[in-house]
């Protein structure tokens, strides 16, 4: 990992302790240790930082900007549809996009992904339909999981991102277990599992780091660490100096990176992954950020957090950050923002539109993807279903 330690410090206006684990203020003023500072390739921080060489060409800046912006935009267009009743939920990565995009891109095709939570950005870096994205909200015809899963819950073979769940921790061991099989099995895929801060206070995690340590796993374990496991302080979660710092007990070489700096978590990232291809082993990754927005659309932060300490965050903003360092190498502006956006929310308008009037999944779906060859206590069962009439329709047309 090229990094120098510079510990520089920008102009900015100082940042006011968040309820991160190491607050600005507590720092380490000088640190080689990649687990105690923190590595910037952008920088213009208020706090002590060490400067990393960037391994992102000009060309995947752009991309990864464009990828930024869809997924601001997306996700600003499903809150408008959950609050008009027309999805039941949504979660938003807003200020946290630059850790799944960087990991998108930081990936290779035969890499598999375990989310946590906000990392379904992944899939469309990688690929996935857009109007297959959306229709998982939904949860309609159009949706490849049959509407099985709670909303803006996605998953993908095609991308290779596992299915998960809301329960904190599971996919921590699961990345690591398959990481295993494919050492096992000689393959070179390597597995990213993600996890947020209060995850790590979970015995799942401690499983999976001693496994990863212990048997040298090809496995990259990215804590995304924004400082609240939804009103739960960072704080309360833990008395060590920093998340990645965890690592060492365990024997994994831990990295603390700026998860506002899509190029820092790129560059850190892909460097992980790589050398778990190399037969190196696994590393874990601490992104230091922030959720701007509520924890879900069910979730009102401003009940545990203040206001302040939001706008204080949002100086931080990983698209405006990437933004402001491409405009000054001369590669973007204000005009070609506008239109890349504009671009984009026409896209997500066309995708909804052709996405929201698909029919539910079909009745006879629900046995499905079980069995190879459905048995014949199922087949009875089913049959059972498909006698039965229609169920009332939820819809505005039909009323319930």
């Amino acid at each position: 990992m090229a990094f120098v330690a510079v510990n520089e410090v920008s102009s900015a206006p100082p940042l006011a302790a968040s309820p991160a684990p190491v607050s600005p203020a507590a720092a380490p003023e000088q640190t080689l240790d990649p687990s105690l500072g923190l590595l910037s390739v952008i920088g213009d921080l208020d706090q002590p930082f060490q400067r990393l060489e960037s391994t992102v060409t000009d060309e995947l800046a752009l991309r990864m900007y464009r990828e930024l912006l869809r997924i601001r935009v997306l996700d600003a267009r499903m809150i408008v549809l959950q609050r008009q009743g027309r999805v039941g939920f949504y979660g938003a990565c807003t200020g946290q996009e630059a850790v799944p995009i960087a990991c998108g891109f930081a990936v290779a095709e035969g890499d598999w992904v375990f989310p946590a939570l906000r990392e379904q950005a992944i899939m469309l870096v990688r690929g996935f339909p857009l109007t297959k994205f959306i229709a998982q909200v939904f949860g309609n015809s159009g949706d490849v999981l049959k509407g099985r899963q709670m909303p803006s819950h996605p998953s993908g073979k095609q991308v290779h991102q596992v299915s998960w769940s809301s329960v904190i921790g599971p996919q921590i061991p699961q990345a690591v277990g398959a990481a295993w099989a494919a050492k096992l099995r000689k393959k070179s895929d390597v597995m990213l599992g993600f996890m947020g801060d209060g995850a790590t206070s979970e015995p799942d995690f401690h499983a999976a780091m001693t496994f990863a340590g212990v048997h040298k796993t090809p496995s990259v374990l990215i804590c995304q660490n924004n400082g609240w496991s939804i009103s739960v302080p960072t704080a309360r979660q833990t008395a060590s100096q920093t998340i990645a710092v965890k690592g060492h007990a365990y024997g994994v070489p831990s990295v603390r990176v700026d998860g506002n700096d899509a190029l820092a978590v790129y560059t850190v990232v892909h460097e992980a992954v790589e050398r778990a291809r190399r037969g190196e082993g696994p590393t874990f990754v601490e992104c230091v950020t922030y959720r701007i927005g509520a924890h879900s659309t069910s979730d009102d932060p401003t009940r545990y957090r203040t206001n302040e300490e939001v706008e204080r965050w949002k100086r931080r903003d990983p698209v405006e950050r990437l933004h402001k360092w491409l405009a000054q190498k001369g590669l973007t502006g204000d005009e070609q923002r506008a239109a890349i956006e504009a671009e984009l929310d026409a896209e997500v308008v066309a995708a909804i539109k052709e996405v929201e009037p698909l029919a539910a999944p079909s009745r006879e779906s629900l046995f499905d993807d079980v069995y190879a060859e459905l048995p014949w206590h199922l087949r009875e069962q089913r049959d059972e279903l498909m006698a039965l009439p229609p169920a009332p329709s939820h819809d505005a047309k039909g009323g319930h």
